[in-house]
């Protein structure tokens, strides 16, 4: 995207990628290092672990704490409780009335990158009549979950050990519905669809067809405890209707709750694909995808400043390269973002490529100087005194 603006001669745009790969092999290499970390702390507490070892989960490293530097890294946000309980109580955009027991957790935490609105069919009648609806959804939620000690173990989860899961395009409004605990319930109106026919579908049974039957059952158990005196007369056509009425009550009862269930399991149907079209990864394996998020994301930073730095000689402050990059962004590729100016610096300022001169004002080292730098840093790392 920068050198499609031919603002760097054909020897330029050389030196300057090969710039670029010097910055992306330092990133790569130093977010391994933070990957062999996070990877050896969640080891012991990984439900999914293929390995017989017997880990020590006595690791000074805090878990949670490095991984959220890591999403900050990949410029993800914490979402706050206030979010996350507005989410729980507003009306799900799948029709879905969802139940979370945060009693099964120790420690819960979202992460959340990129909001946008989007469109979607959402079925309405039973399905035939899909209805577009416009929601604000979450580009990238990230669910850091840690299961309590005391927690009934099952096939879903092991009390004491901690799950992570990466989910993309989820609803705000639908957060709940991506917990391992998730309870389906009755909506109003899904009771009120399977609950008036039922009482009206009774009503008729037992008026029409068990009715009379329920009479003389009710005088046989009268006499049986000598609540009445006059005995019944069972003859073998009344037992005969006593059982059919029972039979057709039965097969009521049956019915109803067929239906019930049939219901029920259309709505665990609509989550389950939900949650699988959505996720991307779990466990271990989200630490692979936040590492590389969080490598592209440092890259591009660094990239787009030390480069804007180097085209622009106007721009010598904080204020007017934050600016020049986000209306770069706006004119040029109509994305609205918020450059992260303040980190950006300060990677090129730890890498030392930009410094301020006489007048206190920022300067890019050349091209030259910058490929220097970086070659001497990349080698550093192999010298037999550096920390690997």
């Amino acid at each position: 995207m920068c050198l499609e603006e031919n603002a760097l001669s054909e020897s330029e745009q050389q030196q300057f990628r090969h710039i670029v790969r010097l910055l992306q092999s330092i990133y790569h290499f130093e977010f391994h290092q933070k990957l062999e970390t996070l990877k050896d702390a969640y080891a012991p507490l990984n439900p999914s672990r293929d390995t017989r070892v017997q880990f020590d989960d006595d690791s000074d490293v805090d878990l949670l704490t490095s991984l959220d530097s890591l999403l900050n890294d990949a410029n993800y946000d914490k979402l706050s409780e206030a979010d996350l309980q507005l989410a729980m109580q507003q009306t799900s955009l799948f029709n879905l009335r969802l139940h979370v027991n945060f009693d099964d957790f120790e420690e819960v935490a979202l992460y959340t990158r990129g909001e946008s609105a989007r469109r979607e069919q959402v079925p309405r009648f039973m399905g035939l009549f899909p209805k577009e609806v416009v929601f604000r959804s979450y580009d990238r939620v990230v669910l850091f979950i840690r299961f309590s000690e005391n927690l009934m173990a099952n096939d879903f989860n092991q009390p004491g050990t901690t799950i992570l899961k990466l989910f993309q395009n989820v609803p705000k409004d639908d957060v709940e519905m991506l917990f391992p605990n998730t309870r389906l319930g009755m909506r109003l109106v899904d009771k009120l669809i399977l609950g008036v026919p039922a009482v009206v579908g009774g009503g008729v049974v037992l008026s029409t067809k068990v009715g009379a039957s329920l009479i003389l059952l009710g005088s046989l158990l009268g006499f049986y405890f000598g609540l009445r005196s006059d005995p019944v007369h069972l003859d073998q056509a009344a037992l005969l209707a006593l059982l059919a009425a029972l039979g057709a009550f039965g097969s009521f009862i049956w019915r109803q709750f067929t239906k019930f269930k049939t219901r029920k399991l259309g709505f665990m149907q609509r989550l389950m694909e939900n949650l699988y079209f959505r996720n991307l990864d779990n466990n271990a394996g989200v630490f692979h995808r936040l590492v590389d998020d969080a490598e592209e994301e440092e890259c591009k930073e660094a990239i787009l400043a030390y480069y804007f730095l180097l085209t622009r000689k106007e721009i010598r402050s904080q204020s007017l390269l934050d600016s020049a990059i986000e209306s770069w962004f706006r004119s040029e590729w109509q994305a609205d973002i918020d450059f992260e100016i303040v980190d950006a610096l300060d990677k090129l300022r730890d890498l030392q490529l930009v410094e301020l001169d006489e007048q206190g004002k920022l300067r890019a080292k050349n091209l030259e100087e910058g490929r220097g730098i970086l070659d001497r840093r990349w080698d550093d790392y192999f010298t037999p005194d550096s920390e690997v």
